[in-house]
């Protein structure tokens, strides 16, 4: 139907004959001359209807309208000096149309097209506009050459790639399940899968050596920024390998990808175990783009005459008390920015936020007058503060003030414009704990996932123990993870016997792995890392939904089909469910 993609001609094909198709980008009447902006996905040129070359090509343009499909018939011609258009790849030439075809009319637009000023929801009610837009291309055809390079860095590394069920067992994995009612098997549900984890494992103890997948995965949680109910990662895992040739094979992947999309990352990526990333950066994905780490000060604080600090300076193993020292701060941030910043931790758990200027010859802010010189001079040499520097204090539980000086030291970094947004930064995050006790709880959780390795099981201090777990994070942001797993029946049922899981619950939930433990199953990781937040890192992109062709809302409904949506009540039948309507407090 066409010859050419439009934006793909140049002064080289002057004089050539061309068929192009695609959309009204935008119409002008020059006084008798009507000039067309042709759109495909290549990008634009401009279509010249003259009467003098073809009244009939003429009299069919005066009908067209913005996002009218067309298909012109033309030649090639160099546009006339002074008449170039130094914004188009095709701004040096244009095509006179002496055959101009009305394919299809559109509707008046909802909006303009690449108008991000309106609404999204409205942008998502016509996501197939919103799509239409240079921009919107060009990140799906960056995700596209992602994919493929995936695919061929791991195929030429001996993955085989294996898709596993969608409909699945429900089991417990950390978030909700999405349901499915069997109609075959009345009362009883499918679930669908929130991670391959358990297929690729049982792949492992196949034989298969070597599986990959870019896997759905469906999630029923709260949503934000950068997750949706059903996303996208790249899954995989290997038999008889070490932590060291997993993260290798990741490294070397996430190399490709980047390689394929025209920027260049040399593995291999630092290291960080858990511990300290928490310990200085408040995270356990921290952004490495900038500096601004936090440092511990409890100590100085033991005898203080500020009794705030002091009490909490007494139980050094559940409080803390960190410094965030802003080089420049004094001058940097205003009182208003101290103020914004307070009033922000404080949304955290915060019950205050402490500072100080760094001056010449002494210290200045409120909490100065309650510190003696030997404590001054200790916070500069323990800061490595100089004059000019701002230095912020953060008091109380470990868990809560690691994470609200945590999310400060990001907010500063925003506030003085201290992050190259043009900087890729990974790190690895290794040495997890392999459990989490909540405060004020007695149940103890798995920190990752109950089959996950640990380093150390023999330790009698069950919150000493470690796992051969790692995150990879990229700007802050976790792009993934994995961990060894446990191959042996026998450790698997004593990290089952710590998590208060018996026999019969074990067998119930997982019991298709455990059986499959017992066939001489090899050691084996892996990992995953979430595609759709590489695609958001990549382009630049604020937003998940951004990068995903129809996504879900924050409430988690898709604006453009209408879903969740109620059904049939004989489909409901067929199912043999019944529809209990909400009680008055449960639909609020």
């Amino acid at each position: 139907m066409r010859t050419d993609y439009c934006a793909n001609l140049s002064e080289k094909d002057v004089g050539k004959e061309v068929v192009l198709c695609g959309w009204a980008n935008s119409y002008r009447d020059h006084g008798g001359v009507i000039f067309i902006d042709l759109r495909d996905k290549s990008g634009i040129v401009q279509l010249v209807c003259d009467p003098a070359d073809s009244q009939k090509a003429h009299k069919v343009a005066t009908r067209v309208r913005d996002e009218y499909v067309l298909i012109a018939k033309g030649k090639v011609r160099k546009r006339g000096e002074g008449l170039e258009n130094p914004k188009l790849k095709t701004g040096t030439i244009e095509v006179v149309v002496d055959e101009l075809i009305i394919e299809n009319e559109s509707e008046p637009l909802p909006f303009l097209i690449g108008d991000t000023s309106v609404n999204e929801e409205i942008r998502l009610k016509y996501r197939y506009l919103d799509l239409r837009t240079k921009e919107a291309f060009e990140t799906f055809e960056l995700r596209s050459k992602a994919a493929i390079a995936a695919r061929n860095f791991l195929d030429e590394h001996g993955f085989l790639e294996v898709e596993t069920p969608i409909l699945t067992k429900s089991t417990p994995e950390g978030a909700r399940d999405y349901l499915v009612p069997s109609r075959l098997y009345p009362g009883e549900f499918y679930a669908l899968p929130q991670s391959p984890q358990l297929f690729k494992q049982l792949l492992m103890v196949a034989g298969f050596d070597r599986y990959f997948q870019i896997a759905k995965c469906f999630r029923d949680e709260d949503l934000r920024a950068d997750r949706q109910p059903e996303f996208t990662q790249i899954d995989v895992e290997m038999s008889f390998c070490t932590e060291d040739e997993v993260m290798e094979i990741a490294e070397g992947l996430i190399a490709s990808i980047f390689k394929a999309v025209g920027i260049e990352v040399k593995p291999p990526f630092k290291r960080m175990p858990y511990k300290e990333a928490m310990e200085k950066y408040g995270s356990d994905k921290p952004d490495l783009r900038y500096d601004l780490p936090l440092t511990d000060v409890i100590d100085i604080f033991e005898d203080t005459e500020l009794k705030v600090f002091r009490d909490i300076a007494q139980y050094k193993k559940l409080n803390r008390i960190k410094a965030l020292k802003v080089p420049g701060g004094a001058l940097g941030l205003s009182r208003k920015d101290i103020d914004h910043l307070t009033d922000f931790v404080a949304k955290f758990g915060a019950k205050g936020l402490a500072w100080v200027k760094v001056k010449e010859d002494d210290l200045q802010g409120p909490i100065v007058k309650f510190l003696s010189d030997k404590e001054k001079k200790a916070i500069i040499e323990r800061t490595k503060a100089e004059p000019g520097d701002l230095i912020f204090f953060g008091a109380g539980s470990k868990k809560v003030v690691l994470d609200y000086m945590g999310r400060l030291r990001q907010e500063v970094a925003k506030k003085m414009g201290l992050i190259d947004h043009d900087r890729y930064e990974f790190v690895w995050i290794v040495d997890f704990p392999m459990f989490e006790i909540e405060e004020g709880e007695v149940k103890i959780k798995a920190l990752h996932h109950p089959f996950t390795k640990p380093k150390n099981i023999d330790t009698e201090d069950i919150e000493e123990m470690t796992s051969e777990a790692y995150d990879i994070v990229l700007n802050g942001v976790e792009l993934g993870g994995g961990s060894i797993r446990i191959h042996k029946p026998e450790m698997q049922k004593k990290i089952f016997e710590i998590l208060g899981i018996g026999d019969e619950e074990a067998k119930e939930k997982f019991g298709f792995l455990l059986d499959a433990l017992k066939f001489g199953a090899p050691p084996h990781g892996g990992f995953a890392i979430g595609f759709d937040r590489l695609i958001m890192l990549l382009t630049k992109r604020d937003n998940i939904r951004d990068v995903i062709a129809f996504p879900k809302t924050q409430k988690a409904q898709c604006l453009l089909t209408q879903a969740p949506s109620p059904v049939d009540p004989e489909q409901l039948k067929e199912l043999h469910i019944r529809i209990r309507e909400p009680k008055k407090h449960e639909a609020q």
